[in-house]
């Protein structure tokens, strides 16, 4: 039967590119210290991280809320692993449902909405099969549209947050291990390497912030607009099977978020709706 099997559940996979970018990131800062002369023992001390992550995180949960803070520390895995749904894949099962309510109808889905695994189409499906008008559909799922959005923003605002503190946090760390030197001025030796040693918090700071936090928060954005795309792909599909479409046409009319390299405009959504009222007109 139509759209029984559904749409593969999404999983994780790797994010190649995100797990390159760090290791590339990282080796070459160090490949650079190796080939000025340096150590990778000279960056590597304990206390400066305990102090740039432990204040990054303190100052963090002072500015966060509690709901934002949990949902940044469970969209961590994201940053890394994908695990979007094929956006093929939900055109497919849309296209599939799309001819199963053309042959019997809009409420012969009500069986197969129940096994949809994505609950946002599960949702506007059951919404469909209610006989809830599309306008009132729209407006439903486009709220939960809006929510999701704010809700991604709020977790990423979490990791912008810590990419702007880790920086003086570093400082923090530096002026701390310079205080420490100031009381060892009689041993010239020593004061050199401990004045080296304090700017690795520095360091720590600043790395931290460029080369994770500010960018897992662009990445989470990126995310969120992905998931934007397929959110306004599944609700154009169930609106075009509540009017009637050809599935066909649908598909045509859907294949704007799986060609384009993001959702289609405000403006250009009203034109495919107006696009695809004046088709239904006409069949």
């Amino acid at each position: 039967m139509a759209g029984s099997k559904g749409a593969p559940k999404a999983r994780f996979s790797p994010d190649l590119p995100s797990l390159l970018g760090v290791i590339v990131a990282v080796g070459g800062i160090l490949t650079g210290l190796i080939m000025d002369g340096g150590r990778v023992e000279d960056v590597k001390q304990v206390s400066a991280a305990l102090i740039v992550l432990g204040g990054t995180i303190g100052a963090v949960m002072v500015t966060s809320p509690a709901p934002a803070l949990l949902r940044a520390c469970r969209k961590l895995a994201t940053v890394f692993f994908d695990r979007a749904q094929p956006v093929e894949a939900v055109l497919d099962e849309i296209i599939a449902f799309a001819a199963q309510a053309r042959k019997q109808g809009v409420l012969s889905l009500e069986s197969q909405a129940a096994t949809v695994a994505d609950p946002f189409l599960r949702k506007a499906l059951n919404l469909a099969v209610d006989g809830i008008d599309t306008n009132q559909i729209r407006a439903i799922m486009e709220l939960d549209i809006e929510i999701m959005e704010q809700q991604e923003e709020s977790a990423a605002r979490v990791f912008e947050a810590a990419g702007g503190y880790a920086p003086t946090i570093g400082i923090i760390g530096a002026v701390l291990g310079l205080m420490q030197v100031m009381k060892h001025l009689a041993d010239i030796d020593g004061v050199g390497r401990g004045i080296a040693s304090a700017f690795v918090a520095t360091v720590y700071g600043v790395g931290s912030a460029n080369l994770f936090f500010l960018p897992a928060a662009s990445k989470l954005r990126a995310r969120a607009g992905e998931a934007v795309k397929t959110r306004e792909l599944m609700l154009e599909g169930v609106l075009s099977i509540v009017e009637g479409l050809n599935p066909k046409l649908i598909r045509s009319k859907l294949e704007a978020y799986v060609n384009g390299a993001s959702s289609p405009n405000k403006k250009g959504s009203e034109k495919v709706e107006t696009a695809g009222q004046a088709v239904a007109a006409e069949g």
